[in-house]
């Protein structure tokens, strides 16, 4: 922070306003509006996409750039270099672990994997066909009546507790959504296993089987957790956050997360990349696509390219890209027709001159919706999996905010609606316009 100043000059006010302004370690300077409440103004930025709600240490994003750290560690040296439980270590604690302390937060998470019995019969109660997203939200929630002992939410060792135990509890969660909707046993969790060793065992395997998980597919299930470990303040982060900051429990705030990703507009990029290789349907439908992608007066997107924040590159993609070769090469699939329109479409992007002027690189959500397919996973518990990774980084952002001088969140609005009128009695008024429905 320095000790810098904006003036502003507002018509109608005979004294111009000074707006402290402060500087992070890395990114732009902010410029600190809260005083001009007092002189009765308030900015207005809709989607918060100009707004610094909250300080961090956790992310930094640089979109232009192509970057992405966490805690200062870039994401590709984290995926190449490590895997999803110390970039959760990381995350939560702020430094990499010692080996020491690596096994010990592993057996942690590997000891709260289970779930109270009792919630299998939550499931009972959903029908089987029920979005899996519409399942997490209910069950998470529902946590807190489970795990009620540890809910104080100004004890440091409560909330280490709750991160521990939802950290250990998502993959066994979201595997349980699978399996209700296809009628099959619920698989406990094994702890023999690594992470995501243990998630596709709880999604794949049966009773009546010995754990048989393939370690390239274990592997690039590892990846794609830690790739979606955090993404700073996006929509569901800043929920979990706007959530916590009413002093709700950390299950509760968590639910709220799922709930915003579950947006499509969010959480269902990957999901919308598959439903779009569906509709190209074959290779020889390719350049018909990409035409109608190339139209701007043409509605037809091709998903999976390019990113909101990241104006050069993802910097997740390179590293998915890698994994995805690897899983297609070790299940043999390089002749699906489905991921053989996704092989031509990235080549494509990679060469056309369009795609390569424009920066629209195959992302993240790319590559991870091929590798999820390819292993198995059906398309509507891509954003579960997104959820079950992306948990660490909402519990880092919500322990993070409780250490600070809480405050509770409460936008303000640029209203437009109607000025002081009387009330009329029912018989003496004209039906009423429900155009903005």
């Amino acid at each position: 922070m320095t000790d810098k100043k904006a003036t502003l000059k507002i018509d109608g006010l005979d004294e111009a306003v000074d707006l402290p302004m402060y500087s992070g370690t890395m990114g732009p300077d902010v410029l600190d509006v809260r005083g001009l409440t007092g002189k009765g103004y308030f900015t207005y930025d809709p989607g918060f996409v100009s707004t610094a709600a909250c300080e961090s240490k956790i992310t930094y994003i640089d979109g232009a750039k192509g970057q992405l750290l966490h805690r200062g560690y870039p994401i590709d040296q984290l995926a190449t270099e490590s895997d999803f439980l110390e970039t959760c270590y990381l995350l939560l604690h702020g430094e990499l672990p010692s080996e020491n302390e690596y096994e010990e937060f592993v057996d942690i998470i590997t000891n709260h994997t289970m779930v109270h019995e009792s919630i299998t019969r939550f499931f009972r109660g959903f029908h089987h066909d029920s979005h899996p997203m519409a399942m997490m939200c209910g069950i998470v929630g529902a946590l807190s009546a489970f795990y009620h002992d540890s809910l104080d939410i100004t004890d440091p060792r409560h909330r280490l507790i709750s991160a521990h135990r939802l950290i250990a509890k998502m993959p066994t969660l979201a595997a349980m959504c699978y399996k209700h909707s296809q009628g099959q046993p619920f698989m406990y969790p094994d702890n023999k296993l690594g992470y995501a060793e243990n998630f596709l065992h709880m999604m794949f395997g049966t009773p009546c089987d010995d754990p048989k998980v393939n370690p390239v597919l274990a592997r690039a299930m590892d990846r794609i957790f830690l790739l979606h470990a955090d993404h700073e303040q996006n929509a569901s982060t800043s929920t979990v956050r706007l959530a916590g900051s009413s002093g709700a429990n950390p299950f509760a705030c968590i639910a709220a997360g799922i709930a915003t990703l579950w947006g499509p507009a969010h959480g269902g990029a990957n999901e919308a990349v598959l439903k779009m290789l569906e509709e190209i349907g074959d290779v020889s439908n390719i350049d018909e696509f990409i035409d109608k992608a190339k139209d701007k007066n043409d509605p037809f997107r091709l998903m999976g390219f390019g990113h909101r924040v990241y104006k050069n590159f993802d910097p997740r993609a390179k590293v998915m890209k890698e994994t995805c070769d690897e899983v297609l090469s070790e299940l043999g699939l390089e002749d699906d027709p489905l991921l053989k329109i996704a092989k031509r479409l990235e080549q494509i992007a990679l060469e056309d001159e369009y795609f390569v002027q424009k920066k629209l690189y195959p992302n993240v959500d790319f590559y991870s919706g091929i590798i999820m397919k390819a292993i198995g996973i059906p398309t509507d518990m891509f954003t579960v999996i997104f959820a079950t990774g992306r948990t660490v980084g909402w519990i880092a952002h919500w322990h993070e905010m409780l250490g600070e001088a809480m405050k509770i969140g409460r936008p303000r609005q640029l209203y437009t609606g109607a000025t002081p009128r009387d009330y009329t009695p029912r018989n003496g008024r004209k039906a009423a316009d429900k155009s903005d429905f």
